[in-house]
């Protein structure tokens, strides 16, 4: 089931908003080719010998036949970190219903939604040219509560329509990010990769940074695809301006749409054939498709790690 952004907009909260985009999600599941595929909301999880028999669900009993303990929040599996690139280049939209940062915001809010479910803990780490807040990995409610917040705090700067220039500098906050996580976790990077173009080895260097950490990482690339990726404007002259540094040019899209394309597909292989030789997962993100192809992601991921 696909939710159209202008109906989730019309939810009250980005919590209540998470919750559809992943009951949607789950439900298409259950009609696609991966139907076969679980996903385990346990509220409880088998008896082991030595648990308290205090905490035995004796109604779960009572159906089943057999011994269950709750689940509580500070038992864990996994501790997840979401960075989320907060720069002034993710307030780009033109053919799409939501920015790339509003759309990742809600991407975002939907992974902390089924962590949490999931019983792992989430953190959060929204970064431009420094890290704006680092909230540490957690699984309460209360926590994600908090989490929410945060990211609630971001569609308002947007509402407001803040014109604050925010620059890209995914490499320096993904150095630190490598250097404060202490436990072994799996990060996952929401951004469009727009870096100036001398720094993207330094950014490859900070992914394999995190992977000499131990870190397991997925890269999602967020970007409009129609006029991001394919330059798909209509045949007339349009001034085009760069947000971060508020650098304008002028463009006839019919004459550079073959030469920018081919660059655009350079770009993003030269980051795939570093991904796959660091073994760091790679997704691509299309600010106008539904969320489903990477929440895919994430579970094949998550479900990798056990």
């Amino acid at each position: 089931m696909i939710l159209e952004p202008e109906i989730l907009s019309k939810l009250s909260s980005l919590e209540l908003r998470a919750k559809k985009i992943v009951e949607g999600f789950i439900s298409g599941l259950h009609k696609s080719p991966f139907h076969g595929f679980s996903v385990e909301f346990a509220e409880h999880r088998p008896y082991n010998p030595g648990d308290d028999f205090k905490h035995i669900d004796w109604k779960v009993y009572a159906k089943k036949e057999r011994f269950y303990v709750k689940q509580y929040e500070e038992e864990t599996n996994l501790r997840s970190y979401v960075m989320l690139d907060t720069s002034s280049s993710m307030l780009y939209k033109h053919f799409a219903e939501w920015s790339k940062l509003r759309y990742s915001i809600h991407f975002a809010a939907s992974l902390m939604y089924m962590m949490h479910r999931q019983r792992d803990a989430s953190g959060l780490i929204p970064f431009n040219s420094k890290i704006d807040a680092f909230i540490p990995a957690k699984s309460t409610y209360s926590h994600l509560r908090q989490i929410y917040t945060e990211l609630e705090r971001e569609l308002i700067r947007e509402d407001n329509g803040d014109q604050e220039r925010r620059k890209t500098a995914s490499a320096d906050a993904i150095h630190e990010v490598a250097e404060r996580l202490h436990h072994r976790s799996l990060v996952i990077i929401i951004t469009d990769l727009f870096e100036n173009a001398g720094e993207h080895d330094e950014l490859i260097s900070a992914l394999k940074h995190l992977r000499h950490r131990k870190h397991e990482v997925i890269l999602f690339n967020v970007l409009e695809k129609k006029s991001e990726r394919d330059l798909d404007f209509p045949d007339r002259r349009f001034v085009f301006e760069d947000m971060e540094m508020g650098d304008e040019v002028e463009v006839l899209p019919a004459q550079v749409r073959e030469d920018y394309q081919q660059k655009v597909e350079e770009y993003t292989k030269k980051f795939q054939m570093a991904c796959s030789e660091f073994e760091i997962d790679f997704e691509q993100m299309d600010t106008q498709s539904a969320f489903d192809k990477s929440l895919l992601a994430y579970l094949t991921k998550r479900r990798r790690l056990g």
